[in-house]
């Protein structure tokens, strides 16, 4: 038996998704800045390039791969 049996290890591919504030809000990027930009007007994109929320219904699998945040 190891000496960490049982240590929750932190996804690593979630740490690079998401944020947490201080006040436990989780913080996401928006989705579709990626690719086929011509055909979206200014005002959208500048939009997508905003920070937003977590949906509440999955906050607490996103903190469950983020133990030591």
């Amino acid at each position: 038996m190891s000496k960490n049996a049982g240590l929750a290890k932190t996804r690593k591919a979630v740490a690079k998704r998401f944020k947490i504030t201080a006040t436990g809000k989780v913080l996401r990027r928006k989705k579709g800045k990626r690719h086929l930009l011509q055909n979206k007007n200014r005002k959208r994109k500048r939009n997508l390039g905003k920070v937003a929320l977590v949906a509440k219904v999955d906050v607490a699998a996103v903190k469950e791969n983020l133990p030591f945040s």
